[in-house]
């Protein structure tokens, strides 16, 4: 069967579908392409579209860099936008039947354009399938639901009780069982797009939940499943009358949104590398931990990318706030979770949800490659409260600092391609300059008359 003839097949299991949106992930994480007719969609599939290579370097505002090298150095160049396997995949939460056709960027001579998020990725995969190893990853997200009609974060009305929610509710059934519909939807969709969305639980802040996503041994899927799941949560919020958000810190006195990230690595016998029948850990899971030390302040800006999400790396908040590791520890930045051995695996628990899954895994599992080549040994596991360790190193606390480390950093060079991190910082400092012009209302309230 031809492509074209799967096409249609495939419109016809899930249709009516009136148009294709044919989109690649930019650097923060946001889908950006065209609206392409129905009719047309077997010219997306067969790569015959084409998007500025600059698109995937956009701020987060969706405006162009001012004086982008990578616009200058091309003429602002097309690169071709090839399908990335995954999709059509249907959407039913926007008003007119659609779908969408995840596509990534290579060069006009077939090579991948490296600043693509995608792409940076999959060259970090096939490193490790140099090394006959294979990552196994799973991904946590966390996530509120939130009053859509208010400027600011505001708690739902519960669609049960009619009341708005008033008090944090952690691992509350009912919480679960109020917004009952809308979970059922979330899950009707993620089967759709084979997105294996796994337990859901009501987490710490009021009207936030997290829900966590099946564990794959392919990372490219993780992170197109992490950016899928995203879509489909404020999708299917805005179809019930709900906004959903990822963003970092929505509220200034409540629990942030993470993205924890668990992964472990399978030799060519299927076998995990980071279990030596023991509590503690293989060496080279130990050498991952070194690596992944090592590398945290370098790559705090992939898992930290926005102004917001420094807010939620604060001491005693759920998210860590030094360079360490512990078994059992969820204090720290590493986690080694307890269990079965032969289910050995790394916890990191920097990334918010805010953050870029691709790029997310890529920093991640670059790191703990660097440490694995090296054969680097950790620091000592931090025992306890790792807010108080005062030997330890400190993530980046601020956004500049995190852009400074990585557009300096090492290991950051030795995993991204020059073209990302030149594009990836001037996309931040053009971010930052933007907020530091803006007056906020408390700065105007604070200010005005008393000084």
């Amino acid at each position: 069967m031809s492509e074209s003839e799967q096409l249609k097949t495939w419109i016809e299991q899930n249709g009516p579908i009136e148009s294709v949106q044919a989109v690649v992930c930019d650097l923060n994480g946001i889908m950006r392409g065209k609206r392409i007719p129905v009719e047309q969609a077997s010219k997306v599939l067969g790569g015959g579209i084409r998007m500025p290579l600059s698109i995937v370097g956009v701020d987060v505002w969706g405006e162009d860099i001012i004086g982008s090298t990578q616009v200058f150095a091309t003429g602002d160049g097309d690169g071709i936008c090839e399908a990335t396997g995954r999709g059509p995949l249907p959407v039913s939460w926007t008003s007119r039947p659609s779908a969408l056709i995840p596509l990534w960027l290579s060069l006009e001579d077939g090579r991948p354009f490296l600043a693509d998020p995608r792409q940076a990725l999959a060259a970090v995969v096939a490193q490790y399938r140099e090394l006959g190893l294979r990552p196994v990853v799973a991904t946590e997200m966390e996530f509120y639901l939130i009053d859509p009609e208010p400027d600011s974060a505001m708690p739902p009305i519960s669609p049960y009780t009619g009341k708005r929610l008033d008090s944090d509710a952690i691992l509350s059934i009912d919480e679960l069982d109020d917004f009952g519909e809308f979970f059922s939807d979330v899950y009707k969709e993620c089967a759709r797009q084979n997105v294996p969305a796994d337990a859901a639980i009501a987490e710490n802040g009021i009207g936030q939940f997290e829900i966590n996503l099946l564990h794959t041994d392919d990372p490219l899927k993780a992170a197109d499943d992490s950016v899928f799941f995203k879509r489909i949560v404020k999708g299917v919020a805005r179809k019930h009358g709900l906004a959903a958000t990822f963003m970092a810190k929505p509220y200034g006195t409540r629990s942030g949104n993470g993205m924890h990230v668990h992964f472990s690595l399978l030799n060519e016998k299927g076998e995990n590398v980071f279990d030596d029948g023991t509590a503690e850990g293989s060496p080279m899971l130990k050498s991952a931990v070194a690596g992944l030390l090592r590398g945290m302040a370098e790559t705090t800006l992939l898992f930290a990318p926005h102004y917001n999400s420094y807010r939620r790396l604060r001491p005693d908040t759920h998210a860590p706030t030094s360079i360490s590791w512990g078994y059992e520890n969820r204090t720290a930045a590493i986690r080694i979770p307890g269990g079965n051995p032969k289910a050995r695996r790394i916890e990191h628990r920097v990334a918010g949800a805010d953050s870029n899954p691709y790029l997310v895994l890529t920093a991640i599992l670059g790191a703990a490659l660097v440490g694995i080549r090296n054969g680097w040994k950790p620091t000592a596991p931090q025992t306890g409260r790792a807010y108080s360790a005062k030997k330890q190193r400190k993530i980046p606390a601020e956004w500049g600092q995190a852009v400074d480390a990585f557009e300096s950093g090492a290991i950051a060079a030795e995993i991204f391609a020059p073209v990302l991190r030149q594009m990836l910082v001037a996309c931040k400092r053009q971010e930052i300059a933007g907020f530091a012009e803006q007056v906020t209302d408390y700065e105007f309230s604070a200010y005005l008359e008393i000084v």
